[in-house]
């Protein structure tokens, strides 16, 4: 529950930023976030942040 909560957070905080700032700061935040998702063995997080970098860098 708190995960999906943290999640649905994690995305809207995404898309303000996408929406006030070009995608270079977007991507810079989502590379550490994927590293830190493989490292720690939080899957979700690693697989979230290449999904939304994948798809920020499709309509770059």
């Amino acid at each position: 529950m708190i995960q999906w909560e943290v999640g649905l957070a994690v995305a809207e905080f995404i898309l303000v930023l996408v929406t006030q700032v070009k995608f270079g700061l977007v991507c810079a935040l989502l590379l550490p976030l994927i590293f830190i998702g493989i490292r720690k063995g939080h899957s979700s997080l690693a697989t979230g942040a290449a999904v939304v970098f994948i798809i920020l860098l499709s309509q770059a």
